[in-house]
Parts: structure tokens; C-alpha cells; sequence
């Protein structure tokens, strides 16, 4: 059962990149995260999946890279955390924004309004 989720996962991944490579290649590829947008962001924050579920979930290494680098453009980051692809595979922006509070990002912008959400 538990192989049968990863592989529905990463089917839906898998979907998902190949929309999003597409539009990308149109040119739709402007906003927040330009030259890239953010539901292809949101594929470089796979290893952040469980803890934007899951409150009490620990917070990778891996996680907390990529949202420091993601975290450059906090408007970016804030659109990836709200993404479609982000919902699509069970993320709650309610605790996804979280994340960079989790992994002590002192240089997070606190109190930053991510579509009514507040970074803690």
C-alpha cells in the first residue's frame, strides 16, 4: 500500500512538471519566481512534503536548504508555499509557512502577509 502512495505520488509529480515545463517553454514564465515560476518551484521543495503536513513532522536538511535559497524572494517562496502544485499533493499553507520558523531561519521576514497568512 505504502509503494502504491509513493508511486501515485510521484506519477502526479511527474504530471505536474510536465504542465509546468510546458508552459514554461509558451513563455509563461514571469512573477514572483521569474525567469522560473512558482509551480516549478514548488518541485524543488519535495523534501519539505511531510513537514508542510504535518506540523510536528522534523524539518530535513534538505527542506531547510532549499527554502533558504527559495527564501531570497519571500514574495517567491510565499507563492510556491501557496501554489497549485503545493495543494495538489496535500500541502496546508498553514503550515508550510511554518517551515522557515522550523528550520530557525533567523533571516526570515516575520510577520510577512503571504495571502493572509503571517510568517512566524
Amino acid at each position: 500500500m505504502e509503494s502504491l502512495k509513493k508511486y501515485t505520488s510521484l506519477l502526479l509529480f511527474l504530471v505536474l512538471f510536465l504542465v509546468t515545463a510546458r508552459s514554461d517553454y509558451y513563455g509563461q514564465q514571469r512573477g514572483e519566481c521569474a525567469p522560473s515560476n512558482p509551480e516549478r518551484e514548488a518541485f524543488k521543495m519535495m523534501p519539505c512534503l511531510s513537514a508542510s503536513k504535518d506540523p510536528y513532522s522534523p524539518v530535513s536538511h534538505r527542506c531547510c536548504d532549499q527554502v533558504r535559497k527559495l527564501g531570497q524572494s519571500t514574495s517567491c517562496l510565499c507563492a510556491v508555499m501557496l501554489s497549485n502544485t503545493a495543494a495538489m499533493v496535500g500541502a496546508k499553507p498553514e503550515i508550510a509557512i511554518t517551515i522557515p520558523k522550523r528550520c530557525n531561519i533567523a533571516e526570515r521576514p516575520v510577520g510577512y502577509n503571504c495571502e493572509g497568512y503571517e510568517l512566524p
